[in-house]
């Protein structure tokens, strides 16, 4: 591990990868995210990290509780780490300002690496499912190239690129095949692998593909990286010393109740604050909750996933019933959670509470739990802008995987 390690995290929406690669020593230059919710999370980030540092974990608590505001945090905090945070959409008009913005933070200092990805619904099998042109035109399509001239302004040893499964096949691989042949040309020898999160760690079966390239002609090899055994399970070592909990009902502040486990502590999502944040859920009408207690029933006691043409007509209020039949879905207590996704911050359909006890949808803390964030990781903008920030989000314990050979390649 070392501190001298500088990196520039691109569309870096809450920071969830930036979180890994700075859990393993690197030091940002800057973050670029054109949503102001999630700039905002990661500027709180920043404080955080910061404080600790200090010692002075006191001040963040106190914000988390309520007791400051948020600009008497951002204020306990040097003014060109919060402004280290740049938010603005990556674009032809704006990309000079970023790349003099920068420059100003770097000084004589060099970048060891740029990380990040493109947003991903351009590339996404459902995105591409619902648009009726199957995302062709859209400009988030070639975003990749702006990051291309980050790599050829910055000049990084390394980069980290990130995306979903999608990007294997969207355009018959058009895209794929245009980014690997643009990252050659500037320069960049790469390689890629379809990285799933459940072998590092992380309670969620979400596979992402993952381009490293380096700088130089000769040919790279994807590393090895290690994994580890993950036979955790939801309910038993994630879930289990959170506070029960009401549709509905928001729970901002909350002792644990029970000790911490094995999983949680190897894993540092509960990681030294005694209390909990943001353990709140959307609240659900009465059919919704008739429905969640179907799908419970149904896959706890018999094993079996809720088809949307299962339920009784009376509870049907969707026309469409030859596609999307599993948008009931229960996270399964006892293995891992299938993907986590934005979607998430419209409805809490998809990932409903595995416990006829506590019928509902998952609350922001569990769904970060899921995705790995610490407990401590605080999300700006409120319950739905939580939602899509941590279902877009980068698990941080593989973003530390992959930081941790890219520290062992330099």
């Amino acid at each position: 591990m070392s501190l001298s390690l500088t990196y520039i995290d691109l569309f870096a929406g809450a920071g969830g990868l930036s979180e890994g690669f700075i859990k393993e020593g690197f030091k940002p230059v800057a973050h670029v995210e054109m949503n102001p919710d999630a700039a905002d999370t990661i500027k709180t980030r920043i404080a955080f990290h910061y404080l600790k540092k200090k010692k002075r974990l006191d001040q963040y608590s106190a914000y988390l509780k309520n007791e400051i505001s948020r600009d008497d945090l951002w204020n306990s905090v040097p003014k060109e780490l919060i402004h280290s945070v740049i938010n603005t959409e990556i674009s032809k008009k704006t990309i000079d300002d970023i790349f003099d913005n920068i420059d100003k933070k770097l000084e004589s200092k060099k970048v060891d690496v740029i990380i990040g990805g493109p947003p991903c619904q351009a590339y996404s099998l459902v995105g591409r499912s619902r648009d009726p042109n199957g995302m062709k035109g859209d400009k988030r399509n070639f975003l990749f190239r702006f990051y291309a001239d980050f790599l050829i302004r910055y000049k990084p040893k390394f980069f980290v690129f990130e995306n979903v499964l999608g990007l294997l096949t969207a355009g018959s691989q058009t895209y794929l095949n245009e980014m690997l042949g643009l990252f050659k040309d500037i320069g960049y020898s790469t390689d890629y692998k379809v990285l799933n999160s459940e072998e590092y760690g992380v309670l969620q079966k979400r596979r992402r593909v993952i381009i490293i390239g380096r700088k130089g002609k000769t040919n790279f090899h994807f590393p090895e990286i290690k994994t580890i055994e993950n036979n955790w399970e939801i309910k038993k070592d994630l879930f289990y010393d959170l506070p029960f909990l009401y549709p509905g009902q928001e729970i901002n502040i909350a002792s644990y109740n029970k000790p911490i486990n094995a999983y949680l502590e190897s894993t540092a999502i509960r990681n030294g604050l005694d209390f909990v944040t943001q353990h709140i859920c959307r609240k659900h009408n009465e059919r919704d909750l008739e429905i969640y207690s179907i799908a419970i029933d149904k896959w706890l006691n018999h094993g079996k996933r809720l088809k949307y043409t299962d339920l009784h007509h009376s509870l049907q209020t969707h026309k469409n019933t030859d596609v999307f039949l599993d948008r009931y879905k229960v996270v399964d207590p006892l293995g891992h959670s299938h993907t986590m996704v934005a979607h998430i911050s419209k409805d809490g359909h998809y990932y409903i509470y595995p416990d006829l006890k506590q019928v509902r949808s998952i609350s922001v803390r569990e769904a970060a739990r899921i995705q790995s964030f610490p407990d401590d990781y605080f999300f700006e903008g409120g319950r739905t802008a939580a939602f899509k920030q941590i279902g877009n989000a980068v698990p941080p314990l593989m973003a530390q995987a992959i930081a941790k050979i890219i520290t062992d390649q330099i």
